[in-house]
């Protein structure tokens, strides 16, 4: 007798959160490389993040991730992309097509933590998923998101400055403004989960424990999730690393989205790598003054404090200053 049931999909069972900048995109590779995980191959796909509208991107920003997939996901999907605005549910449901037997089957999206719904909507449609949340000192996660954001061009004044325009913008938003406060804030955005999915299901980790020792908490994250952990996998590799434009020129060039996405489509890997090396560095990076912390650490310690009783984890060190 021809069995005529189709087999039935297999889909994410599992979810890491965020936070951004905390290491993530570190994660993301080191997943990848298990032979037991199938990840996206979109690693942002922002899917659950229903209460951000993506057609109040600012026009760099949206062009980044407000991105035709029709052809893309028509294909092996084996050359990945790092983030798009997926909102239509088949389209996800085909990022995970190539899913074989592989027993852990997730997605990255650090807007997830900070939407107000997407929680929610990963528990009503996934309700036994489990739940990765990586949290970082919102100090240095605040300086990092603003070396990124010199980096691709979306900011070019110094961080003071750049802090407190941001946090006078009006309106406000993920994709609108840089939100280098409002991401930090992570006392609600873990509660939200917290009420939702069950302890078994989710796990919370600290930045500061996976750069100590990101073999520990990965393999942690393995055991979590139901796969081997002691996969052969080098801990030492870096992943989105902070590096900067070399002069001014190239700054502005990093504006010119039209421009910079021309030259990633007709520059071969090689030209690429060797472009970053000529026209950017990672040595003598800004670094936070003593002042700028003071001026963030009276602004998060409340929050940080009340992240500390949900956590049950001392993390008056992060505001201390």
């Amino acid at each position: 007798m021809i069995n005529t049931t189709k087999e039935r999909q297999k889909l994410p069972n599992f979810f890491v959160v965020g936070a951004a900048k905390s290491g993530t995109t570190s994660l993301y590779e080191y997943m990848k490389m298990h032979p037991q995980i199938y990840m996206a191959p979109i690693k942002e796909t922002h899917h659950f993040s229903t209460d951000i509208d993506n057609s109040k991107f600012r026009p760099n920003y949206a062009r980044s991730l407000n991105k035709d997939l029709s052809k893309f996901l028509e294909t092996d999907m084996q050359e990945g992309i790092f983030h798009a605005f997926v909102k239509e549910r088949d389209q996800y449901d085909k990022l995970f097509k190539n899913v074989k037997d592989e027993k852990a089957i997730g997605e990255i999206t650090n807007s997830y933590l900070y939407s107000q719904e997407a929680a929610r909507n990963i528990f009503t449609r996934f309700p036994d998923a489990k739940v990765i949340m990586m949290l970082r000192n919102p100090i240095d996660r605040a300086f990092s998101h603003y070396l990124m954001d010199l980096r691709i061009g979306y900011e070019t004044n110094d961080f003071m400055t750049a802090l407190k325009k941001d946090m006078a913008r009006d309106p406000k938003g993920w994709g609108i403004s840089n939100l280098y406060v409002e991401i930090g804030m992570y006392a609600e955005q873990v509660k939200r989960f917290i009420e939702i999915f069950p302890e078994r299901q989710r796990r919370i980790y600290l930045f500061d424990d996976f750069k100590k020792d990101a073999g520990a908490v990965v393999k942690d994250m393995f055991t979590f999730l139901g796969v081997d952990p002691n996969v052969d996998i080098d801990y030492s590799q870096k992943f989105n690393p902070s590096f900067i434009p070399k002069n001014k020129l190239i700054g502005k060039l990093n504006t010119q989205k039209k421009i910079k996405d021309w030259l990633k489509g007709v520059l071969p890997k090689s030209v690429k790598s060797k472009f970053k090396k000529t026209f950017y560095t990672d040595k003598d990076l800004p670094r936070i003054t003593p002042a700028e912390r003071k001026f963030l650490a009276d602004i998060f310690r409340n929050d940080v404090m009340k992240l500390g009783k949900v956590l049950n984890r001392d993390l008056s060190k992060w505001v201390d200053v």
